[in-house]
């Protein structure tokens, strides 16, 4: 049984996610959320997202830190993952250990050896016949998520999922794929705003990322915002 803590934290989380279910609200920082959500709430290291753009192409949108983006990134590179099958079947897919990995998919498995990862579970972003993407959680130790976790990280997915969709009807897809698209080009903006701070401020990614989030935050600004004022020389993060 979940500790009361992490009862606590996922309920906020959900809390959170239904708290979007308005018409205007900031896609790229909903989705940032929820992979520090998953990643402080069970058990895994790393979490990732990677959704569909336009031309039916997987782009990774949000990460947990920079192991699990280079993951996500090389995953679209070499065509193969845990992620990339996740969304072309539209079912959960997941490896127990190494050897299963190098089995499956022998790129990804190298790369995740080399980043310290064991296992992986991947959760498609499903609602009804449309896939918008997955959810991905590594693992530093072997063996499969318990049950009990993967239920709840399938049931954060599916808020998120809803979330992104605006509860649209099919009818409607178009504009929420429009609604994905500028998602996808504000983290384009927001990747390079990371690499400028970081090279300012002598920080990591992982530390200009939280320094561009920061001053959003503080400010009741969109990450996205922030990050083209930063890219453009208008802001200066102090």
């Amino acid at each position: 049984m979940m500790a009361p803590n992490r009862e606590h934290r996922l309920v906020d989380t959900f809390v959170t996610l239904t708290d979007t279910l308005v018409d205007d609200y900031d896609v790229v920082e909903l989705l940032q959320n929820l992979v520090d959500s998953v990643v402080d709430i069970f058990d895994a290291s790393a979490a990732g997202i990677l959704l569909v753009n336009q031309a039916q192409e997987l782009e990774v949108l949000a990460s947990s830190n920079e192991r699990s983006s280079f993951l996500g990134l090389l995953q679209l590179d070499a065509g193969e993952g845990p992620c990339v099958e996740c969304f072309a079947t539209g079912q959960t897919v997941w490896a127990r250990d190494a050897a299963e990995m190098v089995r499956r998919w022998p790129t990804f498995a190298a790369a995740a050896d080399e980043s310290g990862f064991a296992s992986v579970h991947s959760i498609p972003m499903r609602l009804r016949d449309t896939t918008l993407g997955s959810l991905n959680l590594f693992r530093e130790t072997e063996g499969e998520l318990n049950h009990e976790d993967a239920r709840a990280a399938q049931a954060l997915t599916d808020v998120a999922t809803i979330s992104i969709l605006q509860q649209r009807s099919l009818e409607h897809a178009t504009l929420a794929q429009q609604q994905l698209q500028r998602a996808l080009d504000s983290r384009v903006v927001i990747e390079q705003a990371k690499g400028f701070v970081a090279q300012t401020h002598q920080v990591g990614m992982e530390e200009a990322f939280g320094v561009l989030r920061g001053y959003a935050r503080s400010h009741h600004e969109r990450l996205a915002d922030v990050a083209r004022a930063v890219v453009e020389r208008r802001l200066v993060l102090p």
